[in-house]
């Protein structure tokens, strides 16, 4: 079975590509890589704590593979950083890496250019899956995640913090992609059919940030007051 490193943000999407995975029995997923905050110790644009990542990591029975970036980080310091890694795992006979995105033919283009630069392919297991289609089958299968981050200029910051059933889809405007493919919300998976144990936590604070992005703190159980 040949290896293949995950892009890994901790949200749905990358989830449901590892359930992809593991039902077609292709790849082996070597590591799910991850790109961090190093400032504030989170997952990049998810606002997840890097505790709670490494639970998940361990929850899924995989290692994991932090990238870190600065809290300004450029454009030129993500592929810089993002590549030495990349280049790590070459050497070791990984010569893929797979995203959970679905239809933005520029981000695929991106990624496909910058791992042909490293002599490595793009794989996209749930790419053009008809995302409202998408984030039911997520609740069917029994995945349960939480809205981490929201987008305020396109999304109502009532929704942090709000579980991702077949509720919450149904009442998105009809302007907001159902998986938040254009980034209008971000998410954290924390139970399903490919964790092994539920990953517990308490809901913390809830802050504006940049003037436009809400998040939510998700705090882990055995660091809640």
């Amino acid at each position: 079975m040949e290896s293949i490193l995950l892009s890994w943000s901790g949200g749905k999407d990358c989830a449901m590509a590892l359930y992809e995975f593991k039902k077609a029995k292709i790849y082996k997923v070597k590591a799910l890589l991850t790109t961090v905050t190093q400032s504030y110790d989170r997952i990049s644009m998810h606002g997840v704590r890097r505790t709670l990542l490494e639970k998940q990591a361990e929850s899924l029975g995989l290692p994991l593979e932090i990238v870190f970036i600065s809290n300004k980080v450029t454009n030129e310091e993500y592929e810089q950083n993002m590549a030495e890694v990349l280049k790590k795992h070459q050497k070791n006979g990984v010569h893929k890496v797979a995203f959970g995105d679905i239809y933005l033919d520029d981000l695929r283009k991106y990624r496909q250019e910058k791992l042909s630069a490293v002599n490595m392919e793009a794989v996209f297991p749930i790419w053009k899956r008809e995302t409202k289609e998408l984030a039911q089958s997520l609740c069917t299968l029994g995945f349960k995640s939480i809205i981490t981050c929201v987008d305020t200029k396109v999304l109502n910051k009532k929704y942090v913090g709000k579980i991702i059933d077949k509720e919450f889809i149904s009442e998105l405007p009809s302007s907001i992609d159902s998986c938040g493919e254009n980034g209008e919300y971000h998410s954290f998976v924390f139970d399903g059919p490919i964790f092994r144990e539920r990953i517990n936590f308490e809901l913390g604070e809830k802050v504006l940030r940049d003037n436009r992005f809400y998040y939510c703190d998700l705090i882990p159980n055995n660091q809640a007051k």
